[in-house]
């Protein structure tokens, strides 16, 4: 790091999407010296992610301060005006509030802003904004300004937003993960230099991507670990690279800036499936013409919708929905049941047993009951298999309502509760540990670090970060 000015705060955002506190804190900390090394000077703490614990809505609820009901995000996936089979991905213009990156715009702060999701289109800030890893495929206006499109493709090649992680190759696959998370910190790097930026964030979707693909071969506790594997240090290596990439951002920083590392939601090792419309239609719920073959998706089986009162889509977690008269096109539930219906899911879900016979810990949510409001397209119930150890399978026609692997292709993790927030001041050098800290907390407590005013709709809250923060320095 490079002396400052003593001028204003600026910040560098490190975002490593679904990196655990476990991996970052302890296990491959030892791979990561220059993170080790910005641990020893910084707060730290796990921090506890939205329901659901999806990239699409944490990212988006960490940098605007409101939960997922507020913003509309419940997400990859939202069902289009309550039909059946239609849905749409959630895009940065579906967005109702203003991002940290479009607040200090508008207050004339400089930002840079790379892959940070939802980032398509992207947003005109007053800088530049490069779209993120859900992108439609051949799209060409990823960049804010467009003019910059040219120039960093005739240095860098074709930007990679991501890579197919779910098949069975898994050689090929190690090597485009590496390329594109150089790719992505080399371009981070070479706009950094361009000016001071007051803020400047780069997210990394490899991290993610690693642990989906090769959880069960670097990690002996997996239930299909298989000892000697040639990618049992996969993981080892790529977090040695991912530290050699943030030691080149840290050193380009000065004595004026934040930086911050940060994962949106942690990773564990992912039990199986469990097919939840396989088990509504047993239930009675979901009433089927003729049996599907297996592997059936929900929207290729012959469903009685003039008989079904519930179904569910698949996923990290279980979307429900009520067959309500009057709200879908074939509605059969009279909406006065609907309570009833409601607890008799309640209970029979919470008696769901593992297929080694032990209670799943299954867990129930109402999205209008856990946010402060409801936008967008929610489900009218989340269901979270033993703690999310287990996904929800969308296809159905199978002789077990529980499958070991992904029904929608090779994947080894699931996503966890806790990610990591790091938060490094130069002006403090200390190293803290903070208990668990909520994402809600994050755009309030970097506002406060920067000395800007906290809009007061946000319904998070500064952390307690000691003589960093403004106001215990007064």
């Amino acid at each position: 790091m490079t002396p400052g000015s003593g001028g204003r705060r600026r910040l560098l955002v490190i975002g490593l999407d679904a990196v655990p506190p476990e991996f970052l804190f302890d296990r491959f900390l030892p791979q990561m010296p220059n993170v080790a090394k910005l641990l020893k000077t910084s707060t730290r703490a796990p921090l506890r992610t939205t329901d659901p614990p999806i990239t699409i809505p944490a990212w988006p609820v960490m940098f605007t301060g409101m939960d997922p009901g507020s913003i509309g995000f419940y997400g990859f996936r939202h069902r289009l005006n309550q039909s059946y089979h239609q849905s749409y991905v959630p895009s940065s213009t579906l967005l109702p509030v203003p991002t940290l990156w479009t607040l200090l715009s508008e207050r004339g702060r400089r930002v840079g802003v790379i892959g940070m999701p939802p980032g398509y289109p992207p947003p005109k800030v007053n800088g530049f904004y490069i779209s993120d890893f859900l992108t439609p495929s051949g799209k060409t206006d990823y960049i804010y300004p467009p003019e910059l499109r040219a120039e960093l493709e005739s240095r860098f090649g074709p930007y990679r937003f991501d890579v197919t992680f779910r098949a069975d190759e898994r050689v090929q696959l190690l090597k485009d993960i590496t390329t594109m998370t150089e790719q992505r910190f080399a371009i981070a790097e070479e706009m950094y230099k361009r000016e001071k930026w007051d803020a400047f964030a780069i997210h990394e979707i490899g991290t993610d991507r690693l642990h989906h693909a090769y959880w069960k071969h670097f990690d002996a506790t997996h239930p299909q670990h298989v000892p000697g594997n040639p990618f049992v240090h996969s993981a080892e290596e790529y977090y040695r690279l991912v530290d050699r990439l943030i030691g080149r951002l840290l050193a380009l920083t000065d004595d004026d800036t934040l930086v911050m590392i940060a994962s949106d939601h942690g990773s564990m090792p992912m039990s199986g499936c469990f097919c939840i419309n396989q088990w509504l239609e047993e239930q009675g719920y979901l009433v089927l013409k003729r049996r599907p073959a297996p592997g059936t998706p929900l929207e290729k089986a012959e469903v009685d919708w003039s008989r079904t009162t519930v179904w569910g889509a698949g996923g990290y977690y279980a979307r429900l929905f009520f067959n309500i008269k009057g709200r879908e096109p074939s509605g059969s539930l009279d909406p006065s049941k609907v309570p009833k219906v409601r607890r008799e899911l309640e209970e029979r879900l919470g008696r769901l047993t593992g297929p080694d016979g032990h209670p799943m810990a299954t867990r129930i949510l109402d999205p209008k009951v856990i946010y402060r409001e409801v936008r967008g397209d929610p489900p009218d119930l989340m269901v979270y298999f033993d703690e999310l150890k287990w996904r929800s399978a969308g296809t159905m026609g199978y002789p077990t309502h529980f499958l070991m692997e992904n029904d929608t292709g090779p994947d080894d993790a699931v996503h966890g509760f806790d990610g990591v927030f790091v938060i490094h001041d130069p002006r403090h050098p200390e190293e803290r540990e903070l208990p668990t800290q909520r994402i809600l907390d994050v755009t309030p407590t970097l506002l406060t670090l920067m000395g800007e005013a906290v809009p007061p709709k946000l319904q998070g809250a500064p952390m307690p970060l000691g003589a960093m923060m403004p106001s215990a320095q007064s």
